[in-house]
């Protein structure tokens, strides 16, 4: 039997396709778990349950919420549950055997309960008719080739539109924070524990805005502010963090011998090499006879090889080779990646850009590109501007949750919140921004770079465990070395 969740919600308003509201601060009684769990995955459980497709209309139309239970090790000693959502936004329960790895540790103290986002996966997930648009030049050669992606968006977008019924304008972390509060219900417990890693610190920031007396403890890593109005904002730290990873990566390779360009100015070099793109594109003769690699190419296919050191040795080879003359390696693939053949894989973007709700057009983005090259990411971090909003050229500007400062819910208990120092994705400035925000918070900085518990940081993971156990803070001088 699927677990009903009633309205939740105090006052409730849609305003011009912008979801804004408020909910009660005070948690219902607990009236234990209720979520008819079945076996799964070779001693996992799943189950779901149904919530209203619109929160603002609790009375209308249902979808399913799926979960999956990591169970405690000794269900006579466990504290509780602790809901965890790794990020994306993508489906998650699919790869449950997987994840499990990864939480393994926190079933020594909690049921662990993933859930799908709603739309994906086992959570009412949808099919598209047609696949993700796959931009393999984003940043765009020029204005043309942005307005054909922005067009191929605005297609995918109408063409789902059908399949996602009553989802559709309902996909944005306003939403999900509702779904979590239902989740935390089902489940019978009067506080919600939560983890969220990477986008899941999207959910985590609204609900302890709309539900900040309902949490009991709540740890987000790698965050991702959902806070700043204007673009630029938003990106200059992103942008300055992935620029400074390329003057470690020269740093790096000044001090290495085995690295292809040791001997040589990195920093000086990739000038020259961009320079040399942007007059002419270099043939990437293994790609192909007639493929060439541009400048903006360059600029996106470094951002993601700088961004961890274990891919440094293969990005000073493909440098050195490019700057020779052969730029395969930085060949756009007429392949679009791997998405998982799991339903709603297709909606990231449509959800992620629910939530990130700025300007795309062309002009708009032209102008921060160059304020971004002037201020603070001359050589690459620019870039990152068409590779993350860049994305949601084109996708339809209703449902939206924009970012705002946050106004926490009263009874907000005291958040955990870890950053690595090299994150371009979440850097350091998103952590600290959020923590300012969410009064007593605690901000852990810590060396390395994106989901630091996920990826096992040691030290990180002492600290959350800690906390969600004994609701001990790190020190406030407290700094976690790199895994």
């Amino acid at each position: 039997m699927k677990t009903k969740i009633a309205s939740l919600l105090g006052a409730v308003a849609v305003l011009g396709g912008v979801v804004v509201g408020s909910a009660s601060a005070q948690p219902p009684p607990a009236t234990g778990d209720s979520v008819a769990w079945r076996d799964c995955f070779d001693g996992l459980q799943c189950g779901e349950i149904a919530v209203p497709a619109d929160w603002s209309r609790p009375g209308g139309a249902q979808i399913e919420i799926g979960l999956g239970k990591l169970p405690a090790r000794d269900q006579a000693t466990k504290l509780g549950t602790l809901v965890v959502n790794p990020g994306g936004p993508n489906p998650v329960l699919f790869a449950l055997p997987t994840v499990q790895r990864q939480l393994d540790e926190l079933t020594n103290w909690f049921d662990v309960v993933l859930f799908d986002p709603r739309g994906m996966g086992e959570s009412s997930g949808v099919t598209c008719p047609e696949p993700m648009p796959f931009a393999a030049e984003l940043p765009p050669p020029d204005r043309e080739a942005y307005g054909e992606y922005a067009l191929a968006n605005r297609r995918f977008a109408e063409a789902c539109a059908p399949a996602l019924g009553s989802l559709r304008d309902n996909l944005n972390s306003w939403q999900v924070a509702h779904d979590l509060d239902a989740i935390r219900v089902a489940l019978g417990e009067s506080k919600l524990n939560y983890f969220g890693n990477s986008y899941g610190t999207m959910y985590g920031q609204a609900y302890a805005e709309l539900f900040g007396g309902h949490i009991g403890r709540m740890y987000l890593d790698s965050v991702g502010e959902h806070i700043s109005r204007e673009l630029y904002d938003w990106l200059a730290p992103k942008a300055a963090t992935l620029e400074n990873n390329l003057q470690r990566f020269a740093d790096w390779c000044e001090a290495e011998p085995g690295c292809a360009l040791a001997g040589r100015d990195v920093l000086s070099t990739w000038d020259s090499l961009l320079a040399r793109a942007e007059r002419e594109p270099i043939p990437a003769p293994g790609a192909g006879p007639d493929v060439v690699v541009g400048a903006e190419r360059l600029v996106a296919s470094t951002g993601e090889k700088v961004r961890r050191e274990d891919g440094w040795p293969a990005l000073a080879t493909a440098l050195a080779a490019a700057d020779s003359g052969d730029a395969t390696s930085f060949a756009p693939s007429s392949v679009p990646p791997p998405q998982p053949d799991v339903p709603g894989a297709a909606l990231m973007g449509i959800a992620s850009c629910a939530d990130l709700a700025y300007r795309t057009g062309y002009d708009e983005m032209k102008r921060a590109e160059t304020r971004l090259r002037a201020e603070v990411a001359p050589r690459l971090g620019w870039g990152m501007l068409w590779t993350t909003v860049g994305r949601c050229a084109g996708l339809p500007r209703t449902g939206l949750f924009p970012p705002h400062p946050l106004q926490p819910a009263p009874g907000l208990p005291p958040i955990l919140i870890a950053n690595g120092s090299n994150d371009g994705g979440a850097p350091p400035e998103h952590g600290r921004l959020v923590a300012s925000q969410l009064s007593g918070a605690r901000y852990l900085p810590a060396d390395g770079n994106h989901a630091l518990y996920l990826g096992g940081n040691r030290c990180v993971r002492d600290h959350v465990h800690r906390y969600l156990t004994a609701g001990e803070l790190p020190p406030p001088d407290a700094h976690c070395s790199a895994a």
